[in-house]
């Protein structure tokens, strides 16, 4: 049950991304050149809503559904995030799509997301072996 619901969940949200042209190569295009705020207040009402969420959660004491309290870790900085973060976004400016909205685009019907596609999962298999390689199993 908790699959089905997850699936539905995932194709409402491919609808949404679609319907609200964030899936849009052509907006997203419009976004890196600056000629339309588009993206940016899609991504500024995401940030407030992540923000407002965060602090409902916190002020409510909210737990997870197997009742753990839910807490949050600060991540360390590193080089690698500034590397990882020109190389995301050298691509998404290329292909028009981020690992999200890819889904979207291929459920879509977009054939050349295919392509998209196949470098997310060439990339995080890359990113997984050097991570290990680097970091051993210390995770």
């Amino acid at each position: 049950m908790r699959a089905i619901l997850a699936l539905l969940l995932g194709l409402y949200f491919g609808i949404v991304l679609v319907k609200s042209e964030v899936a849009s190569w052509f907006r997203i295009q419009a976004m890196f050149r600056f000629e339309e705020a588009h993206m940016y207040l899609v991504m500024a009402v995401a940030v407030a809503i992540g923000a407002l969420s965060l602090l409902i959660i916190d002020r409510l004491g909210l737990r997870t559904v197997s009742g753990e309290p839910i807490t949050y870790q600060d991540k360390p900085f590193n080089r690698g995030t500034i590397i990882g973060g020109v190389l995301f976004g050298m691509g998404w400016a290329i292909t028009g799509a981020c690992p999200g909205p890819v889904y979207a685009q291929v459920g879509s019907g977009a054939a050349m997301a295919l392509f998209t596609f196949g470098g997310v999962f060439v990339g995080a298999t890359l990113y997984a072996i050097f991570h290990q390689l680097t970091n051993g199993s210390q995770e």
